[in-house]
């Protein structure tokens, strides 16, 4: 186990800055409707809808907004019915990108999708074009900052976790996607609080580009990431040092 994020950049998150609240929330309030409808209201009896529920609030989700999004996916109050679909495609420089999408008309958001990838350097592939470049984890984000990284190591394996890393604000433990939920209610009841449970896609070997392409590739990321119904986006883009200063 070592102690330094090597998938930090691999996934683009929402909430960098205050105006972006409202897609995060956009966002979560899809996946906890839909973990609803699959798996039910009950949150201990539905590892998924748990999950969703620690995201929601550690984005600081009102509690009705939580439980409106809940019921509707219980069929209990109207709303929209979600689908859910993963794209891949390939940015400048080849770059391997997967799109996690929720979306109440595929063939819209497909066109949408495709338009994009074609107007910025890139193109929508077949599905398992890149998605076999990426393995499947589940990330335990801990609220833990006076941990050492040997306790973290410690405690990383005592939830039941592989890896155990520093991100930039917490500890992140990765495990089996089986083991998820498990890790995550191990971590809370050793009285510590987990800011994200959720499943990620880690790139088995990172594409560098150059540092004259970065900037379109960063481009591209950063439309299809804004794309409303995109949940996640993952790719396998390793910027040099110069780049990303570039680009801040």
């Amino acid at each position: 186990m070592s102690g330094h994020s090597k998938w930090a950049t691999t996934k683009r998150k929402k909430a960098k800055i205050d105006g972006a609240r409202a897609k995060v929330w956009n966002r979560i309030n899809k996946e906890i409707t839909v973990a609803s409808r699959m798996g039910g209201e009950d949150a201990e009896a539905n590892p998924r809808l748990r999950l969703a529920i620690t995201k929601a609030k550690a984005a600081n989700m009102p509690a009705k907004n939580i439980e409106t999004a809940i019921l509707k996916g219980a069929g209990k109050l109207e709303g929209q019915t979600y689908e859910e679909i993963v794209y891949e495609g390939y940015g400048p420089s080849g770059i391997a990108i997967i799109l996690e999408c929720m979306t109440d008309n595929k063939n819209r958001t497909v066109g949408e999708l495709r338009n994009l990838f074609a107007k910025n350097g890139g193109n929508l592939a077949q599905d398992g074009a890149v998605a076999w470049m990426f393995d499947q984890k589940g990330k335990v984000s801990v609220q833990a900052p006076n941990l050492t990284e040997d306790e973290a190591t410690e405690l990383a394996i005592e939830c039941g976790g592989e890896d155990v890393q520093l991100g930039d604000e917490c500890w992140e433990i990765l495990t089996a996607p089986e083991d998820l939920a498990q890790v995550a209610k191990a971590v809370e009841s050793k009285k510590l609080v987990v800011s994200e449970a959720e499943f990620v896609r880690i790139p088995k070997t990172p594409t560098m580009v150059s540092d004259d392409d970065a900037p379109r590739v960063q481009k591209l990321l950063d439309i299809l990431d804004d794309h409303d119904d995109v949940q996640s986006l993952y790719s396998n883009v390793e910027f040099s040092e110069a780049a990303m200063a570039a680009m801040e």
